[in-house]
């Protein structure tokens, strides 16, 4: 996508138009809309935290919070369940950690497809002697076997990945992990001091767990006692255990529960805080960490603050300007908002809708019912051509490693790595911060001075100030420059950041897995990026 392009109802396709037009109509509209009637999605497309941070500014200047991303799509249930259970929504350890574990256990992912770079990880780590466990209905053929191009044994002969599979059902994880804290329960596996010194609500999981029939577990996970009872033995036996777990987990509508249950099974053994010990939410796409922690969320601010009065304030002695206390809409209620007629315009900072949102005809629609729509971004995809209600206007960006001034991005194990300006010039493509900030500034130019950020390298200075556990990243130079915020492992020493100082077990209801005649589910790989979604 080289240029701007605008495309008015009726028209038969875009025609081109400049910066000045381009921006001057986003304005007018942005200054004759309700804050609350527009909203604003950032994907996770090699999208750096200097353009979620300024998405995110950029809203709040604009007076709203209804600005969210792709986060929401992948690992919000981790979040949530994550920060009930350890007080944190990251991975608690680094890949290192892999090395010489005696477990990896992955719940729902395929990192062979998704995450390739790490098969070297496991390549080297079952060297050392680490077991891969998988648990997912699919037999992934990746995780079977994977020629690691970076390794020369391996670039020729492969690497057996795999060395347990569990394939339980759809929707069946929450059920197989019961069983499995079943028989750790009976058999005394569980790790008693940890749980005694460092955790709260452990009883509760317990007398749920042994109020569930075999029967039942057997039922809805798909697999047989034994297999639980197997996979217990494999607990049991290890010392140290990775727990990963990602999109066939988190992507139905038990996914934050889910996620609870495998955190369940990792503070049964105290496997966090440790070395070669450790809880991942591993992401799909690369700094969607950073999104949330940039403040690109609609129910928090930069560090991850929650949304509220008191926080609002603090921001806004910081900012210069009243930043908005009310929660935003999330991503599939913006969706419902213009299905229903209530936004005026939708700001799609790259991502696509009609290829990550269940019922596309129904997306399509609601985007046919938006005012005025604007996609940034680097390619043409296919809701662009959704019709216009009244004008669809596409902004052309720079890849992340044109961004001006070079970019900071987070990884899955909290380390945030700069990448140095490459300079290109593609049509007149601009870089995915500036063009935020400049219609922001163009809403309002008598106040664009409070938006700061007139540079990279002030930007991230500030983001330093403003989210403290990124304080470093403003020294970052060179390629290969990077820093871990939290050390190599959160909750480092079983000390937890919750209120009470301990982590919490959460006994989760069984799913209710009885459907009426006319519902069926169906399980689909997407394109081998996710495992066992679930529809209705």
């Amino acid at each position: 996508l080289p240029y701007p392009m605008l495309r008015e109802r009726n028209a038969k396709g875009f025609r081109r138009i400049s910066w000045d037009e381009a921006t001057n109509r986003i304005a007018r509209r942005i200054r004759a809309s309700d804050p609350k009637r527009w909203a604003m999605f950032v994907t996770s497309r090699g999208v750096t935290n200097e353009v979620y941070y300024m998405a995110q500014k950029a809203a709040r200047f604009l007076g709203t919070n209804n600005v969210d991303n792709a986060a929401r799509l992948c690992h919000s249930p981790s979040t949530g369940a994550m920060k009930y259970a350890i007080g944190v929504a990251a991975s608690t350890c680094s890949y290192k950690d892999w090395y010489g574990t005696d477990l990896i256990i992955l719940f729902g992912a395929n990192p062979a497809n998704d995450q390739p770079v790490t098969t070297k990880y496991f390549h080297e780590a079952k060297k050392l002697g680490t077991k891969v466990v998988v648990v997912n209905p699919y037999r992934e053929p990746g995780l079977e076997r994977y020629w690691v191009p970076s390794t020369a044994s391996s670039a020729v002969f492969g690497t057996d990945i795999m060395d347990y599979w569990f394939p339980v059902s759809q929707g069946g994880d929450i059920a197989f992990l019961y069983g499995v804290i079943k028989v750790l329960i009976a058999n005394g596996w569980e790790d008693k001091t940890f749980i005694r010194e460092h955790t709260a609500g452990f009883e509760e999981l317990k007398t749920a767990a042994e109020a569930l029939s075999w029967e039942t577990l057997e039922k809805q996970s798909g697999l047989p006692r034994q297999s639980m009872e197997e996979f217990a033995a494999l607990i049991h036996s290890a010392k140290t255990a990775v727990l990963i777990w990602s999109m066939g987990i988190t992507q139905h509508a038990y996914g934050g529960d889910a996620v609870s249950m495998v955190l369940n099974l990792g503070l049964s053994k105290g496997y966090v805080g440790r070395d070669k010990c450790g809880l991942m939410p591993i992401r799909g796409h690369s700094s969607v960490q950073g999104g949330a922690e940039m403040g690109a969320y609609a129910t928090t601010f930069p560090g991850m603050k929650p949304i509220n009065p008191d926080t609002a304030r603090e921001l806004s002695l910081i900012y210069g300007f009243p930043v908005p206390d009310w929660p935003g809409m999330q991503t599939g209620e913006m969706v419902d908002a213009a299905a229903r007629g209530e936004l005026d315009l939708l700001y799609c900072l790259g991502g696509n809708f009609l290829r990550t949102l269940p019922d596309p005809d129904y997306v399509a629609q609601a985007m046919a019912n938006i005012p005025m729509r604007v996609h940034q971004d680097i390619i043409l995809t296919d809701q662009m051509f959704i019709e216009a209600k009244e004008e669809v206007i596409l902004l052309p960006a720079k890849t992340r490693y044109e961004q001006d001034d070079g970019g900071i991005e987070t990884t899955t194990e909290r380390r945030i790595a700069f990448s140095p300006e490459i300079p290109r010039q593609v049509g007149e493509a601009k870089a995915e911060w500036k063009i935020l900030r400049d219609i922001a500034a163009a809403v309002y130019p008598d106040k664009a001075h409070l938006l700061g950020c007139e540079d990279g390298w002030r930007m991230r200075e500030e983001i330093a100030r403003v989210v403290p556990f990124y304080d470093g990243i403003q020294h970052l130079r060179k390629t290969g420059d990077a820093i871990q915020y939290g050390g190599p492992h959160l909750c480092a020493g079983w000390n937890f950041p919750t209120p009470d100082g301990k982590a919490h077990f959460r006994a989760v209801p069984l799913p209710n897995l009885d459907r009426a005649p006319d519902l069926f589910e169906v399980s689909t790989r997407r394109g081998k990026q996710f495992n066992s979604l679930i529809y209705d």
